[in-house]
């Protein structure tokens, strides 16, 4: 090899190395210096804080942003799992007695626009009421008698509920619909939809605070649906409902407050 071309060779392996060099410095400063600044403000956090967070240095230095105040208050502690589960049915059925005008004397509403209680889930109701009465759940009706309710009343409150049976609630309505059918077992994947039966499905696999909705009043079910997908309620935990009822047509919350208002239920 003639000292020309090796020394092109050279000249040609020093260049490529110094575009390579350069790319990959390009890289660390946009993923390292430029990506955290950029978003330093919306995260709340001074630009060095930012850098530092994104490279793996933990910094103390509290969010300066507003502070997000959480979607519910309550937390799922041993002592109220254990309370729930000892809840007293007389101290519960003596404390119901002021919400028979709405929910029904026996658990079962007396009107559509108000939720049946009786069979619900003593973890969904417990949250409910909670939620209520810290405002996480906005309800001038229900904020008001909340607010008169220890933690221990909540609790027998619950129990006492959840330990009602009912039959099938709503027995005209129609479960033939194989289009909602498919939603509540499948989802829409397209959409982003997962199936209902995921978290509302026979009592198992979703989360503790997910309410019993089989049986259940259908103008409530549809209202509740349309008020998360408005964001008027906004009580869920991560925003799953509000992102999920967002993205329904008004016909499929009709047609899937229908639909499971006529589920048959044992509860």
């Amino acid at each position: 090899m003639s000292d020309r071309t090796a020394g092109d060779e050279r000249r040609w392996r020093r260049g490529t190395a110094a575009i390579i060099g350069g790319l990959l410095v390009a890289g660390v400063l946009v993923a390292f210096i430029v990506l955290p600044v950029a978003q330093s403000s919306r995260i709340g956090l001074d630009p060095w804080t930012a850098i530092l967070r994104f490279c793996g240095i933990p910094v103390s230095q509290p969010v300066s942003g507003p502070a997000v105040e959480p979607v519910s208050a309550v937390a799922w502690t041993t002592e109220v799992i254990d309370g729930l589960a000892s809840a007293d049915p007389e101290a519960g059925a003596a404390a119901a007695q002021g919400c028979a005008a709405c929910h029904g004397a026996s658990g079962v509403s007396p009107s559509p626009a108000f939720p049946h209680l009786a069979g619900q889930s003593a973890y969904a109701l417990y949250k409910q009421l909670h939620d209520f009465r810290s405002g996480s759940r906005v309800n001038a009706v229900m904020a008001s008698f909340a607010a008169g309710l220890d933690d221990q009343a909540i609790i027998d409150l619950a129990g006492h509920y959840s330990a009602l049976s009912t039959g099938t609630l709503d027995p005209v309505a129609s479960v033939e619909d194989p289009v909602i059918r498919a939603l509540v077992m499948t989802g829409d994947p397209a959409r982003a939809i997962p199936a209902c039966v995921s978290c509302h499905g026979a009592g198992v696999g979703g989360p503790i605070e997910t309410p019993t909705i089989a049986g259940q009043q259908r103008d409530y079910l549809a209202g509740q649906l349309r008020l998360y997908a408005s964001g008027e309620r906004r009580n869920d935990i991560y925003g799953r409902m509000r992102a999920i009822a967002a993205r329904l047509t008004d016909d499929e919350i009709d047609r899937l407050a229908a639909y499971y208002s006529a589920v048959p239920t044992q509860r």
